[in-house]
């Protein structure tokens, strides 16, 4: 299908974006993505970024930009968020354990919405917190479906393996026992857009003394079932 609007630099720059929405890309990643000359490429990242359509990570690598999510959030389209809250209170007083939707930005992970456990032992991840993609059931989540060569980039310094997130893949859901924080269990579900791809991660976390070793035995039908309803917001909306 062409989806060519007639005005060749509007494309050439959404292509650029397009490009991002999997992840950080470095440019001759963008150049590979979207099949432009690089120094077309290089010439419409940079004016993104001016406009902070796009931003850079640690690494230097190209990332979608913080104007972005102000653009969503001024005109009220952000559907996932809005349908978040009453999903997590029902996750959490169904599990008895905090819930929380994580998305990816870059090399971390960013908890957009939460509901915690009122009272008693409990892993408390404020809204905004910025978290590693290195560790926890959540991070599994958000890198388990990535292309082949982000994947394994995004194994580096992992404390998870490319055979346990075969196994997320496999299942559908995944978890983690004092793998983000000693002491702390969890477990994710994917979010997935209309697409099919991973926009966000539903999780619950708590001690591993109520948790257990396994506490995907105990709360994966319910993180699943949490999940899949959001995964439904997203795709009755086409967002």
């Amino acid at each position: 299908m062409d989806n060519s609007s007639g005005v060749g630099v509007l494309d050439k720059a959404a292509s650029v974006l397009g490009a991002l929405e999997a992840g950080p890309a470095t440019l001759a990643q963008l150049v590979a993505a979207t099949q432009l000359a690089r120094p077309t490429a290089h010439r419409l990242a940079v004016a993104l970024e001016h406009h902070r359509l796009v931003t850079r990570d640690m690494q230097g690598r190209f990332v979608l930009g913080p104007r972005l999510n102000e653009l969503a959030t001024a005109a009220g389209e952000d559907r996932l968020l809005a349908a978040a809250n009453p999903v997590l209170t029902a996750l959490r007083d169904h599990t008895g354990e905090s819930a929380q939707l994580y998305r990816r930005q870059g090399d971390q992970r960013i908890c957009v919405a939460a509901a915690e456990r009122p009272v008693g032992l409990r892993d408390s991840i404020p809204v905004g917190a910025t978290l590693t993609m290195h560790a926890g059931s959540a991070a599994q989540i958000l890198l388990a479906w990535e292309e082949p060569d982000r994947l394994h980039r995004g194994l580096q310094g992992a404390k998870f393996t490319a055979t346990i997130l075969s196994g997320v893949r496999r299942r559908g859901w995944a978890q983690s026992v004092s793998e983000r924080e000693v002491g702390v269990a969890s477990v994710s579900a994917p979010v997935r857009g209309p697409s099919g791809r991973i926009v966000a991660a539903v999780s619950i976390s708590g001690p591993v003394e109520r948790l257990s070793r396994q506490p995907g035995r105990l709360h994966a039908g319910s993180v699943v079932a949490a999940a899949n309803r959001l995964t439904e917001v997203l795709r009755r909306s086409g967002e």
